[in-house]
């Protein structure tokens, strides 16, 4: 095992161990599993305007399903977001 490299700052450390492969240098036999805390991605409302009937499909939808319609409206944006920018990037 390596002897313990101490670092002056956080961007020394990154830069070490962006060139530096941590076998033979990390004891993994002491290593622990931790959960990381429940993290909630930055939100923000907003407000949007639809015609009555499509909200109205999007409740049905929803219901069908057995979620809010907000989160079915959230999961569909996701859809056609992943679509288009893999669309995108081929």
């Amino acid at each position: 095992m390596a002897k313990k490299r101490r670092f002056k700052t956080e961007e020394e450390e990154r830069a070490f161990w962006h060139r530096t492969d941590s076998v033979g240098r990390v004891d993994w036999s002491k290593a622990q599993r931790v959960t990381p805390p429940n993290l909630q991605p930055c939100v923000r409302t907003i407000s949007l305007r639809l015609p009555e009937s499509m909200l109205e499909e999007l409740k049905v939808l929803a219901n069908q399903r057995d979620v809010p319609y907000q989160s079915l409206i959230k999961v569909f944006l996701f859809e056609r977001l992943q679509h288009e920018l893999s669309k995108d990037a081929a």
